[in-house]
């Protein structure tokens, strides 16, 4: 009796471990842990805080979401050229039914990343291999997905819708269904809209479109609803961008020539390279399967595979090089290369034949990688008090006013005084004219932080009317 039941036991684990979405299911929970906290965290804060200065924006000013604002740049509407604002929307359509608060993006970027997880494993598993699909997945939630899809930015959010868009566009191909063509676009459009790097992703679709098995009215098919998504893609960022950026001159990309983007590059390369080498799956273990599934490849003559590597690899290096210096310093432009990387490296892993060593070494890579990154769940108490911000802005000015604040282009800090106005260096604190130059724009106040800052040498002609071991502000 105690052996059937051991079996029987041994049978229930056995198909919850083989089954993806106990895993997303699981890491979706660990990485709840923390989700309410206020972006505070050092790394990576000010581009949540611009996302939730976006969907605050459409919540208090204007909920037009063809005009994203984010109040960061002086004394005017804040109109700026972004990424198309879903993510920040779906932040302000929460705060219309429950309140403003700071964590929505968290919660909401985790729920579509896990989804995207979930069709990532449906990709894989019908069109690359049912051996490897849920060695795949469970790479990616480990990878730099895991901290990255519980912090309020697009990066994985819009790759994960772009993965249901991939799936009904590879469905389509199979079935002829208008329904999945329909899906393609609608999902498709919206990943790359909500961040256009995902469109190197879409090269995926060079093997079917290229299958002689598939009928030539179904290519066309397709590739006219290809070309809808690019219009959509392009209109956005080629067309409708560069106008919110006309409109008060807000600009948050400044891409590059290839050739200047190069030469950044270039400059970085041992940067870069990390990117690749670490960053995407933060586990030197998986790299060096990565290299070993690469080697495989070849020697097994994948053509197919290869092929599509290629692809998407070199038109990801040439986003590389429009993005220039910005690629080798941010660790989340890497994000939408990840999957790719984890395919290889799955592919990699599923040659070695002994399954101890197969699913030892894969725990093992496993424990590496969000052990590298456990350090983002901590709150950091040494940035706590810049929570008190809006409280001190509500002592010294009123909620319309324009303030200044030292701390350079993030707007971690503005975000917090609940206030618009001007991010400052603190070269600019002590440039007279500069200062004289926002008093006349509107500026009322200037928040001087301590930390940034040595303020006792400072001889500033104003009325100081607040300070304390952390800020010190002075009216104008």
């Amino acid at each position: 009796m105690n052996s059937m039941a051991q079996n029987s036991a041994k049978t229930i684990i056995t198909k919850w471990i083989s089954d993806i979405r106990f895993w997303i299911l699981l890491f979706f929970v660990l990485r709840l842990y923390g989700i309410t906290q206020a972006p505070i965290e050092i790394a990576h804060n000010w581009r949540q805080t611009f996302t939730n200065l976006v969907a605050r924006s459409f919540l208090e000013v204007d909920a037009n979401i063809l005009y994203p604002k984010a109040p960061i740049y002086g004394n005017n509407t804040g109109v700026v050229g972004t990424e198309f604002p879903l993510l920040n929307y779906f932040i302000f359509l929460v705060s219309k039914v429950f309140g403003y608060a700071h964590w929505y993006g968290r919660l909401i970027n985790l729920i579509i990343s896990s989804i995207g997880i979930f069709y990532f494993y449906k990709i894989v598993h019908e069109y690359i291999s049912t051996k490897f699909s849920l060695t795949a997945s469970i790479l990616l939630l480990c990878s730099i997905w895991f901290i990255f899809s519980r912090k309020s930015m697009p990066d994985t959010f819009s790759i994960s819708i772009l993965f249901i868009g991939i799936y009904y566009g590879l469905s389509y191909f199979r079935s002829q269904k208008t329904i999945h063509l329909l899906f393609y676009i609608l999902f498709a459009s919206i990943g790359i809209l909500c961040k256009i790097p995902g469109l190197f992703l879409l090269g995926v679709f060079v093997i079917p479109i290229f299958d002689s098995n598939i009928l030539l009215k179904t290519k066309i098919y397709f590739s006219i609803a290809s070309l809808i998504v690019l219009t959509c893609v392009f209109f956005w960022y080629f067309n409708w961008v560069p106008y919110l950026e006309s409109i008060e001159g807000n600009q948050l990309y400044f891409p590059r020539s290839l050739k200047e983007g190069w030469i950044e590059v270039m400059d970085r390369i041992g940067l870069t390279a990390e990117r690749f080498y670490f960053s995407s799956m933060q586990s030197f273990i998986a790299f060096l399967f990565f290299v070993l599934g690469l080697f495989f490849m070849i020697k097994t003559k994948q053509k197919a595979g290869l092929i599509v590597f290629s692809l998407l690899s070199l038109v990801f290096f040439l986003f590389i090089l429009k993005t220039g210096y910005v690629f080798p310093l941010h660790s989340y432009y890497i994000v939408p290369y990840t999957p790719v990387m984890a395919i290889v490296i799955a592919y990699g892993i599923n040659q070695l034949k002994n399954n101890t060593w197969k699913y030892g070494l894969l725990v093992l890579l496993c424990i590496e990688a969000i052990a590298n990154q456990q350090d983002d769940f901590r709150f950091k108490e040494s940035e706590a008090y810049k929570l008190e911000l809006e409280s001190i802005a509500d002592k010294v000015s009123q909620p319309n006013e324009c303030i200044a604040i030292n701390g350079g282009e993030s707007p971690q800090q503005l975000y917090f005084t609940h206030r618009k106005g001007w991010r400052l260096s603190n070269e600019q604190v002590l440039d007279k004219e500069f200062i004289n130059s926002i008093i006349k724009k509107g500026c009322k106040c200037l928040f001087l932080n301590k930390h940034e800052l040595d303020t006792t040498a400072l001889n500033l002609e104003f009325e100081v009317v607040y300070e304390d071991e952390h800020y010190i502000v002075y009216t104008l």
